[in-house]
């Protein structure tokens, strides 16, 4: 079940009503302070030289371009929090679903599938900033040993997913347990092309918090909704 608060709508719109009062008030605070300075300005000012109109109209101008920022920003909170709420919504949908995101583990088990023992190991991902003409990836185990290596021809950028059936390169199971992957990705005249891996979570809960949405997903930890690269 999702962790969101049912009456956090009311308390943002709560907050939220409150910074733009606030800020109002500040403007009005402002708005009239920059009056009784002018008026002052006027009835101190020299007979012998007046303030000119030019000069009238820039500091009328100024007050006006000061109230306009002042509706800027409250419209800007006012879209903030319904974004906030609507991210918060359609990130509730994606309890129970399988994600990939930035993280580079991979979890190895053991099943009985017809009386036979099937290694199961938790689907990951390569993230491509830009296609490649070559890909490797290489799972290491604990102590940082390579023990597969996968290497993939041209590749278009974007995320890939990926699976490995739990074999080593000599195409022996290897213990279950805890594993790594390292990808490199190479391009044209072999420059290096950003590649990043990605980690496999099942989104648990949702929770909003004061630096946006989180999702929990279990061992891989508690995540931001802009992690996501892939919705399995």
């Amino acid at each position: 079940m999702a962790t969101v608060n049912p009456n956090a709508p009311a308390v943002n719109s709560a907050s939220l009503a409150a910074a733009t009062a606030a800020a109002s008030k500040r403007a009005e605070d402002a708005k009239n302070q920059f009056m009784t300075l002018l008026v002052t300005q006027l009835r101190n000012q020299d007979p012998l030289s007046p303030m000119d109109n030019a000069q009238f109209t820039s500091q009328l101008a100024q007050l006006e371009t000061v109230n306009g920022i002042t509706q800027l920003n409250n419209t800007l909170l006012a879209l903030s929090g319904q974004l906030d709420m609507t991210q918060s919504m359609q990130a509730a949908s994606l309890i129970g679903k399988g994600v990939l995101v930035t993280g580079n583990k991979i979890s190895l088990g053991s099943s009985q599938v017809d009386g036979e023992t099937v290694k199961v190991a938790t689907p990951f991902g390569v993230d491509l900033i830009s296609s490649a003409q070559k890909v490797v990836v290489t799972i290491q185990d604990g102590s940082g040993r390579a023990v597969r290596t996968i290497e993939l021809g041209a590749t278009p950028s974007g995320v890939l997913s990926m699976e490995w059936d739990g074999l080593d390169d000599a195409g022996q199971p290897v213990a279950d347990g805890a594993y790594s992957v390292q990808v490199a990705a190479t391009g044209a005249e072999g420059v290096a092309v950003s590649s990043e891996a990605l980690t496999y979570g099942k989104v648990s809960s949702v929770a909003y918090a004061s630096d946006g949405v989180r999702l929990d997903l279990g061992l891989v930890g508690s995540r931001s909704l802009f992690d996501i690269r892939k919705i399995m």
